[in-house]
């Protein structure tokens, strides 16, 4: 299952956004260092599932669908907050960082208010300027990837000249526990023009920069943005940065608490709400669900944790999501289930990449597919479509 890691410094509603999405009960309080464990589970990135458009009534196995939008599963880490200078040890340093080896992307949360210092320390809002933030977590990410380079790199230097190796394999495999390939080094490596072998400790840390981008993207999450001084600032940071989605994570876990309950008619994403038992909400909750119909959902076009989610999925990694069947004609897999799986797949997989993610005899015996929408063969190089429904023919 892909992971993505919730990153950021304490304080700023990590573990809300953790909770928001996956309805879990990370513990939150208002002081650092409140996650020490990483917490693990399971949140849903959504998709329209075909069964609309096909006018077909299906019955999901590892996924959920949910009047017609398809909920896929990924795992969610909410790990320690991170403080200036973890990669040298401070706050929980390294312990942080480990957590991060094998998440795929990162969301990064930060306080759009400002009303959290660079420590994580509560202050008054909009004393701080979130745009610092944003910086430091890739660099203390690339200090500590470059803390692991630079102590080998003379022995790492030696072996690709004496084993005619390309030095970017040789990265890869001394970096392989962060999930760093080859393929990612080759790429970051462009940007330098010199030979690696008189490469300098700068040249190192802007490898690792570019290697960072491409191996391990980050979301941008401006958290508390119905306080003040988050507007101002979610228009800065949208004008220097690419990936921002404003967001209120208590907002998402209210609506979704009050949903859950049968209070309200509410799905994560939407833009609104429908109140259903208002007699049985105080005075005081039906003002915070206005207050949270105003300020977070009319403002923003939502909460921001769903759509974070399926940025960092769709947009950042570039994943689809296909849907293999057994029977191209039933679109259904042995047992009769219609459109059982919901698979996330990188763009421009084939059909036989697709095989081997499904079952490694699978891809082993592959021989063609099906789209199964056509009922038509389609070569072994053709590039899979976001929402094909797919049948693997096998030996």
């Amino acid at each position: 299952m892909l992971q993505i890691a919730v990153t950021g410094k304490p304080n700023v509603g990590k573990s809300s956004f953790f909770n928001a999405a996956t309805l879990s009960e990370a513990e939150v309080a208002s002081y650092p260092f409140t996650t020490i464990d990483v917490n693990k589970a399971v949140t849903h990135v959504v998709k329209p599932c075909p069964c609309q458009e096909l006018e077909v009534e299906c019955n999901p196995r590892n996924s959920q669908c949910l009047e017609g939008q398809r909920l896929i599963p990924v795992e969610l880490l909410d790990v320690a907050g991170l403080v200036p200078g973890a990669h040298e040890g401070r706050g929980l340093g390294n312990k942080f960082l480990d957590d991060l080896r094998q998440a795929r992307v990162f969301i990064h949360v930060i306080d759009a208010s400002g009303s959290t210092d660079e420590e994580g320390r509560p202050c008054e809002a909009g004393s701080h300027d979130p745009m610092e933030d944003v910086d430091f977590l890739q660099h203390e990410i690339t200090m500590w990837l470059f803390g692991i380079l630079h102590k080998n790199w003379n022995r790492l230097v030696r072996k690709a000249l004496s084993e005619k190796l390309d030095i970017a394999k040789v990265i890869a495999e001394q970096l392989s526990g962060a999930g760093i390939m080859a393929e990612d080094v080759l790429e970051a490596k462009r940007a330098i023009t010199k030979e690696y072998k008189d490469w300098e400790d700068e040249d190192m840390i802007l490898l690792l920069d570019n290697l960072l981008k491409i191996a391990k993207p980050m979301m941008i999450v401006a958290n508390k943005a119905d306080l003040p001084h988050a507007e101002e600032n979610i228009q800065r940071l949208k004008e220097k940065y690419d990936n921002v989605v404003p967001a209120s994570a208590e907002a998402e876990l209210a609506l979704s608490r009050a949903a859950e309950a049968g209070l309200i008619k509410y799905t994560s994403g939407e833009d609104d709400f429908e109140i259903l038992q208002a007699d049985k909400l105080s005075p005081q909750q039906l003002k915070a669900l206005e207050y949270i119909r105003e300020n977070v959902l009319q403002k923003y076009g939502g909460t921001g944790v769903q759509e974070a989610l399926n940025q960092a999925i769709f947009n950042l990694l570039d994943m689809i999501v296909v849907y293999p069947v057994e029977d191209e004609h039933k679109l259904s897999d042995q047992k009769g289930n219609v459109l059982p799986d919901a698979l996330l797949i990188p763009r421009g997989s084939k059909p036989r990449d697709m095989a081997f993610l499904i079952h490694t005899d699978i891809g082993e015996g592959f021989m063609h597919a099906i789209d199964a929408r056509s009922c038509r063969r389609v070569s072994s190089d053709h590039e899979l479509q976001d929402g094909d429904i797919i049948s693997i023919i096998t030996r």
